[in-house]
């Protein structure tokens, strides 16, 4: 494949047809992602979800090449993680009440210099960490084995779309029409949010998530709100403001310190390893996957926007660029190693090192922060899909193009939507008891502006990190302590509805691995209807607002 001229490989891999269909998939997307991770406080891989409607679409048109249909999801899906970088972190801007200080421009300068360095940076290390590595990247296999196993294509195409459809009618049902209620059972338990959420994409997380995260999560939020709040208030032990700080601040330091944990454990340590036997056997750096021509111009244009775009000082411009090519490196070990990507985590430890050396201003800090963890998200994202190529043949080089065709419209089509949610809700709109969690962003915001409750910060940091070094889901730990206790419990619903489901299909006597598919297949689609209608309606309100 080596041999062959470039153009002659991307003709047999990349079609017409392919990027036509993945550029509507990633703007469809990554909308629906940005939306996502405001509204659920995390954002599932869209990679098996991406490679079935591939699959689907592309087989629709008479085309069935796997390789095509990789690529074709990569276009997809690519944007995806821009989104999550852009949420986890410039909303807390907004969370401050600074929403005047940061432009569009801005916004995109942040998307723009983040996709820049996360393309260059994969070009560099996929040799090293995909071809050379032993790391696993669970995602990008799965991804492999969906489009491997891809036989019954015509039903799988109806359970998505169908899903999508039923979720999509319920979400128009609920924020449209006002026919479902949002939310329903409320308690009155002092300082805890208790009620079960309408919310077909929160079931469909539950569903998803695992049985053991959803253990860990719900425990969290079972010691968090129901412990600390109600049962410290309860006792006379505090007041409510105060528990609740206490609880916001403790549900931080466990997400961040679980962050921490993945960079010991499945970063520093493994690279530690990787450099001594690469040392000792291959000391030659891999040869990069892209021109390095282009790659030197990528990096230039990227400290340009840093620059002049965002204003940072070149002090900061040159550390950012050189950390972006440190953390990516993070980033892809993580991932190879756990399915896990802490951007915003990585995004939060460059943010601390430039507010101790510079005179950045509290947004250019969200700007360092956002930058990093599109830089590393993309990261994530790209070394997976080149472990799905490695499987099925996929070439390097194209996988590279696809998926900088998608970060690059993705990059557009995040500040787009995210422009569009604050139009048509408010900044008021986002927050932790508000209708977009933002959940990492609060967390940024909060190292920006200062915990309320120090101690609980460092107790949580301390035990987010032991936790995931003794094999435990922290993050989901903290997530439980952090979000309104209506979101977990919701979520917990989603994971019975999991339970029920299973029990329900062995009691049938179906075959377990397609039931699995099967109900993973609606859920994906359930959790993209939701989505996608939610920001079709945010889109549909600015639309009707400029016309009014």
């Amino acid at each position: 494949m080596q041999d062959q001229p470039v153009r002659r490989v991307l003709r047999g891999q990349l079609s017409v047809a392919g990027i036509l269909i993945g550029c509507v998939g990633c703007v469809i997307i990554t909308a629906s992602s940005v939306y996502t991770a405001l509204k659920m406080g995390s954002l599932p891989w869209p990679t098996i979800f991406t490679s079935i409607t591939a699959l689907v679409l592309l087989r629709a048109v008479g085309r069935s090449s796997l390789n095509e249909a990789n690529i074709t999801q990569v276009i997809m899906s690519a944007g995806s993680m821009v989104a999550g970088g852009l949420a986890f972190t410039i909303p807390g801007v907004w969370i401050l009440g600074a929403a005047d200080e940061v432009s569009v421009g801005e916004m995109l300068g942040v998307a723009l210099a983040g996709t820049l360095l996360g393309l260059v940076c994969t070009a560099v290390i996929r040799r090293r960490f995909v071809e050379e590595s032993d790391l696993e990247y669970p995602i990008g296999t799965a991804a492999a084995e969906t489009l491997l196993a891809s036989r019954d294509g015509g039903a799988t195409g109806k359970r998505l779309f169908g899903s999508m459809a039923v979720a999509g009618i319920w979400c128009v049902a609920r924020d449209v029409l006002g026919l479902i209620p949002s939310l329903v059972g409320q308690l009155g338990v002092p300082g805890v949010a208790m009620g079960l959420q309408l919310s077909p994409m929160r079931w469909a997380v539950g569903f998803l998530a695992g049985r053991r995260s959803i253990i860990w999560w719900a425990i969290g939020a079972a010691v968090g709100w129901l412990g600390i709040v109600a049962g410290g208030t309860a006792l006379g032990l505090a007041d409510v403001p105060t528990a609740q700080g206490i609880v916001s601040s403790l549900g931080m330091g466990l997400m961040m310190g679980s962050g921490a944990g993945v960079v010991v454990k499945d970063v520093v340590l493994p690279l530690a390893r990787r450099h001594v036997c690469a040392r000792a056997h291959d000391p030659a750096a891999p040869a990069p996957t892209a021109p390095r021509g282009l790659l030197a111009l990528m990096v230039a244009a990227a400290a340009l926007v840093l620059g002049i775009v965002l204003r940072l000082e070149p002090a900061v411009c040159v550390v950012i660029v050189a950390l972006s090519f440190v953390t990516a490196a993070m980033s892809a070990q993580s991932v190879g190693q756990s399915g896990i990507d802490p951007m915003e985590i990585f995004g939060l430890i460059v943010l601390l090192f430039v507010a101790a050396f510079s005179a950045s201003t509290q947004v250019q800090l969200f700007f360092v922060a956002g930058v990093i963890a599109v830089a590393c998200g993309l990261a994530g994202d790209v070394m997976s899909d080149f472990k799905t190529g490695q499987i099925i043949g996929t070439d390097p080089r194209v996988l590279w193009v696809g998926q900088a065709i998608g970060a690059l419209l993705g990059t557009v089509v995040a500040v787009a939507a995210m422009v569009a949610l604050v139009a048509a809700y408010g900044t008021d709109a986002f927050g932790t008891d508000a209708l977009f969690v933002a959940a990492q962003a609060n967390v940024v915001a909060t190292m920006v502006a200062g915990v309320p409750s120090a101690p609980a910060f460092a107790a949580g940091l301390a035990a987010g990190c032991a936790l995931y070094l003794a094999g435990i889901p922290a993050m989901m730990v903290g997530l439980g302590v952090y979000l309104p206790f209506y979101m977990s419990f919701s979520t917990v619903v989603g994971a019975v509805m999991r339970w029920v489901y299973d029990r329900v299909a062995a009691a049938r006597g179906a075959d377990a691995d397609a039931a699995e598919e099967a109900g993973v297949v609606v859920a994906s689609g359930v959790l993209g209807g939701e989505s996608i209608v939610g920001v079709i309606i945010a889109f549909a309100s600015v639309a009707t607002g400029l016309l009014a």
